[in-house]
């Protein structure tokens, strides 16, 4: 007797356990390739941003014309420029107190870049949680699945009067079908996972080796006041 194992035949006659464990993987699946695409242009963006506004910050430009153009901006700042304008507004509203002395004035300076580029970590680490999350457990949970649908074909199998292959060949096709899900949803949220994090903490290196060298230049203004 001819059995159908076409892959719609397989998922359709599987198990309502495994229907659902594929339900979750292509949700999984799903939600993970939407965050690989946003994460990769909002990298994108981040780097070029950051290109942009070196180029511009050691252009040789007054720190005062370059802050007085952010502080233009209805936007909001994000990466270095907001890291460069927190920095550059507390040290500015600092030097105006008679009163504060240098050191107060650029460890002030420094606090208020440090927390500007916590929430750009935040930012730049978001949705990546997920993709790891997705990466580990996908395998397991199409594992689940196929380990369900196998036991169920060879409780099937015991019933039986007569045992053949055709009557244990599509159930243990379904049930490979949630490992081969589980495995299609974590290859690609585990590869996208550790290339963003690379991507990240070079952005982070970058962003805090330029709080270092702009720590530095208004420390020297400080000498030169």
């Amino acid at each position: 007797m001819a059995v159908d194992l076409s892959l719609f035949e397989l998922v359709t006659g599987a198990s309502f356990l495994v229907q659902l464990v594929m339900l979750i993987l292509l949700v999984i699946s799903v939600i993970a390739w939407t965050l690989i695409f946003r994460k990769r242009s909002e990298l994108k963006g981040a780097k070029e941003a950051a290109d942009e506004f070196e180029d511009r910050f050691w252009s040789g430009k007054e720190l005062n014309s370059l802050y007085a153009e952010l502080a233009a901006r209805e936007i909001p700042l994000h990466g270095m420029e907001g890291i460069f304008f927190s920095g550059f507004r507390e040290f500015v509203r600092l030097r105006k107190q008679t009163n504060a002395e240098h050191r107060a004035v650029l460890d002030g300076t420094q606090r208020a870049m440090r927390v500007s580029l916590a929430r750009e970590i935040d930012t730049l680490e978001a949705a990546l949680p997920f993709l790891a999350t997705a990466g580990s457990t996908s395998p397991y949970i199409g594992l689940f699945g196929t380990v369900w649908g196998i036991m169920n074909s060879f409780r099937a199998l015991g019933n039986a009067h007569q045992a053949t292959l055709a009557m244990v060949a599509p159930g243990i096709a379904e049930a490979l079908i949630a490992t081969a899900m589980g495995l299609f949803a974590a290859i690609p949220a585990v590869i996208a996972y550790n290339r963003y994090i690379h991507e990240v903490e070079r952005l982070i290196n970058r962003y805090d080796t330029f709080l270092e060298e702009f720590s530095t230049i208004l420390q020297r203004q400080l000498h030169l006041a």
